[in-house]
């Protein structure tokens, strides 16, 4: 199961019986969405013109699951006693499908602060307790796209030839007046200054993509401590292979017009 994804260097993990519970139950959702990942791609472009936040390659991934009817669902678990309601909860899923076998929670976690993986993965727990949902899937970024974020950002600036802010704006860049400050003061600081090139990239990377964001390492944390147990849980993590480089310039724009349109 997920072969293909497994050759492309995505992670793969599951839990209380998630395998035999797709392959038995699902066999087609997990087809379905490793066609869905194998095609998805994030040129390294969106990823610094984001800001760290969430790329228009992701909100495509969004698109295509929604393409598939994997759509945004609001579960509504209520209490009532002898006609009287006593407690209502609600638990929004952004991705959600249901099959003959039973439906599918399904979340993405690109780049949001930790704490949304206890948020998704107790919203699953309840959900499955109380019978919403089968499973639940988390998508988020892999252990080699997290490691290698920094050479990432490097390689974008050096191939964009970045050495001040007036090479940002020349390529689009508008970086906010506390980031401005904090490069200055690494470029320009009288002991160990660095080349801006350098101060960029890892201001760049600490401050969009440190450790307290959602990455796989923090989601194997909170599921080895048993957060969401006992839902049967699909973990995929997305491997530095999905970010491209040197795509065709229009193809990018495309890419870059069709997320804002969507």
């Amino acid at each position: 199961m997920f072969d293909r994804l497994k050759e492309r260097g995505f992670e793969i993990e599951f839990s209380s019986h998630a395998e035999a519970i797709l392959g038995v139950d699902f066999p087609e959702v997990a087809e379905r969405l490793e066609s869905v990942l194998l095609a998805s791609t994030i040129p390294i472009e969106e990823i610094i013109g984001s800001g760290g936040g969430e790329t228009k390659g992701t909100q495509r991934l969004r698109n295509a699951l929604a393409g598939h009817e994997w759509r945004k669902h609001n579960f509504v678990v209520q209490k009532i006693i002898d006609g009287v309601e006593r407690e209502a909860q609600s638990h929004e899923i952004d991705h959600v499908k249901t099959f003959d076998a039973g439906t599918i929670a399904l979340e993405i976690e690109w780049n949001n602060k930790d704490p949304f993986f206890d948020r998704d993965l107790e919203n699953f727990k309840r959900l499955h307790a109380d019978g919403g949902i089968s499973l639940g899937i988390i998508i988020t970024r892999g252990a080699s796209l997290q490691d290698s974020i920094g050479t990432l950002v490097r390689r974008f600036a050096d191939e964009k030839n970045i050495n001040s802010h007036d090479d940002m704006e020349r390529i689009g860049l508008n970086p906010t007046r506390r980031q401005i400050r904090d490069v200055v003061k690494r470029v320009t600081r009288t002991k160990n200054p660095i080349p801006f090139r350098d101060a960029w990239s890892d201001q760049f990377v600490s401050d969009k993509f440190g450790a307290a964001t959602t990455h796989w390492s923090k989601l194997q944390d909170r599921v080895r401590r048993g957060v969401g147990n006992p839902c049967p849980l699909v973990l995929i993590g997305l491997p530095s292979s999905i970010v491209t480089f040197g795509e065709d310039q229009a193809d990018v724009q495309k890419l870059l017009d069709d997320g804002e349109e969507d």
